[in-house]
């Protein structure tokens, strides 16, 4: 059978937080059907499990994994709802939008609720965490998010770790958008429960996300669940009692992909070697751009390697839907502002996306400027 090359070339790159622009290799793994009982195909999500925690900690023996359908927000749902006891107490902090889709989730599934809101554009600190702790000996869990790609701000997650461990609490971490990109030890970090997702930093495609857990918090979680298709402990059960088996039909083609994407993560060198790749990336690009006359949101001790936002330029003629409908002719996708305190769209930095790729879009920025 020939492949039709042209419907699976992209004609642009995604640069977005994700779904991203993914290799070749990934989007032809994805033309096998394969039957979710089949042996090879739990197999295969098995491997993926291995991998993946092996990925987060080097103390992989205290840490398992559970794949779980649905996008990111569905496994970060699925943590919340499935880990805090009905006497329990969450806090979470957060400094945007997926920080604050966290107090949501809790608050729709009736779980008591902490928030210290460190703005938008703050990074999140551990003095005001240690502060309630002394006061309020009824949280038991802290859950913060790591990448908050509202504005590309990378979070210093160990300290919170750390107090997180000093008074006893359970760390929940969102690292969607930053998993697989920038290297961690989540045992060093305190962290129990990791969570991501297949379309982001290990360049998979949207369709199922992950949480790394720590096995003896999540064999504590049996029967909390508030919810029967999010119920993390039954899903990981049955995966490992049945050898990778999913409750309920799994996205087989995404998973298959995900392996490969797996497999491409290990050839270029690992999380570090990506992590440099991405560094760079957006590195080119802030540099660049500043030097077009724009101006980045964020300091440079607070941007991630993942997205970066920058400021509208300041002047009258100037259009995003203009500017993004150009760029995209000319071969690069990007994505609108989400902040409220300021005007600014978003340039992601991740997938297969290279080096080379950042000086032909800022070539592009330049050649489409019209104001």
């Amino acid at each position: 059978m020939t492949i039709n090359q042209t419907a699976i070339d992209n004609s642009y790159l995604l640069l977005t937080p994700g779904p991203l622009t993914t290799s070749q290799a990934v989007r032809e793994a994805m033309l096998r059907d394969w039957c979710t009982w089949d042996r090879d195909y739990n197999e295969l999500v098995q491997a993926i499990r291995t991998k993946l925690v092996r990925l987060a900690t080097a103390r992989f023996e205290d840490y398992t994994t559970v794949l779980m359908q649905g996008s990111g927000t569905f496994s970060v749902e699925a943590v919340l709802s499935s880990v805090i006891p009905a006497d329990g107490k969450l806090l979470v902090l957060t400094n945007g939008a997926y920080g604050d889709r966290m107090v949501q989730m809790a608050r729709v599934h009736g779980i008591a609720t902490e928030v210290i809101d460190f703005g938008e554009v703050t990074p999140v600190a551990a003095g005001p965490v240690e502060e309630l702790l002394e006061k309020d000996s009824a949280i038991t869990h802290i859950a913060v998010v790591h990448s908050e790609t509202t504005t590309g701000m990378l979070n210093p997650i160990a300290d919170i770790g750390e107090a997180a461990k000093r008074f006893g609490k359970t760390f929940i971490v969102d690292a969607m958008s930053s998993f697989g990109g920038v290297p961690m030890d989540i045992a060093d970090l305190h962290i129990d429960y990791l969570i991501s997702s297949a379309n982001k930093c290990i360049q998979g495609v949207p369709g199922f996300g992950f949480i790394v857990a720590k096995t003896t918090e999540l064999i504590a979680c049996k029967g909390r669940a508030r919810t029967l298709s999010l119920d993390l402990y039954d899903q990981w059960e049955t995966m490992e009692k049945h050898n990778g088996k999913w409750r309920f039909t799994s996205p087989t083609h995404v998973v298959r992909a995900f392996y490969q994407a797996l497999v491409e993560l290990e050839a270029e060198g690992g999380v570090a070697k990506r992590y440099e790749r991405y560094k760079r990336n957006q590195e080119i690009l802030a540099e660049g751009l500043e030097r077009l006359g724009f101006r980045i949101l964020l300091t440079k001790e607070s941007q991630s390697p993942f997205i970066t936002s920058i400021y509208y330029p300041d002047q009258e003629a100037f259009s995003f839907q203009a500017f993004y409908d150009r760029l995209k002719k000319a071969g690069f996708v990007i994505y609108p502002g989400k902040i409220s305190q300021a005007d600014t769209f978003r340039i992601g930095n991740i997938g297969e996306v290279y080096p080379e790729d950042m000086e032909r879009l800022l070539k592009a920025v330049e050649e489409n400027r019209f104001w």
